[in-house]
């Protein structure tokens, strides 16, 4: 029996569709570096073989890793391991609009990154109380307009010397290609909140202007949480869409 034939084997003591199993499997060889952002996988039928299953098991995992978003099949080429460019970002991750409600991807300026013990942060994330978080402050702009102010928390152990790096404005093809993680999905929890004086002063608005709480945590594919950010956003000239389906 091939190494992919006891996974699947493995995977059947939990009695889920065979083509969830399927989708487990692949989603992991995303998520430990076999298949690399961008590469192309190999066909249906390859991989049907290569796991004793039928090609349509294949596509149904497929099809779902597709809806998402981890896949992206392109016709007549194949199906290739999604990127986090800034349109899969703007399409899935950033949900802030101008009113105008012409979707753009926001600029980013860093304030600082720090590195410490941060105990709250480490709950957040699953880690030790003890364990070295990197904080990331930043804030944002849309059509070159102050939106955004994001405190960025991630356990120091997956994103090695971070600190000293130059940080890009997409962060999240920074993880995927720069430390191998690879953002799945999120949740967010939603709260309106009153601006602080640091918070207005850097905002450019004034202390006790209403403004919208984002609190996200990020998952990995291993469904892992990997960050914690909390964004605080000016809402007099954007507001938040979520397109529900």
């Amino acid at each position: 029996m091939s190494r992919a034939q006891r996974a699947i084997s493995d995977l059947k003591l939990g009695f889920r569709p065979l083509y969830r199993q399927v989708r487990e499997i692949l989603i992991k060889r995303i998520a430990d570096g076999t298949w690399q952002p961008g590469q192309l996988l190999p066909s249906e039928p390859e991989i049907a073989a290569e796991l004793d299953v039928s090609p349509g098991t294949v596509r149904k995992a497929l099809d779902e890793m597709t809806a998402e978003n981890l896949v992206v099949r392109r016709q007549g080429r194949g199906t290739f391991v999604a990127r986090h460019d800034d349109a899969r970002i703007l399409f899935q991750f950033f949900k802030l609009l101008p009113d105008s409600g012409t979707p753009e991807f926001p600029e980013s300026k860093v304030l600082r990154v720090t590195s410490g013990v941060h105990e709250e942060a480490a709950g957040r994330l699953g880690r030790q109380p003890k364990e070295r978080i990197i904080v990331l402050d930043r804030v944002r702009m849309l059509g070159g307009r102050l939106c955004v102010l994001e405190r960025i928390h991630l356990p120091a152990f997956l994103f090695p010397e971070l600190e000293n790096r130059e940080i890009p404005n997409n962060l999240y093809q920074l993880y995927a290609t720069g430390f191998g993680v690879t953002i799945g999905h999120a949740s967010e929890q939603l709260k309106a909140v009153a601006a602080t004086a640091d918070e207005a002063s850097y905002l450019q608005v004034d202390a006790g202007t209403p403004l919208l709480r984002i609190d996200r945590i990020a998952f990995a594919l291993d469904e892992r949480p990997v960050e914690w950010r909390v964004s605080l956003c000016r809402t007099d000239r954007i507001h938040y869409l979520s397109d529900l389906r």
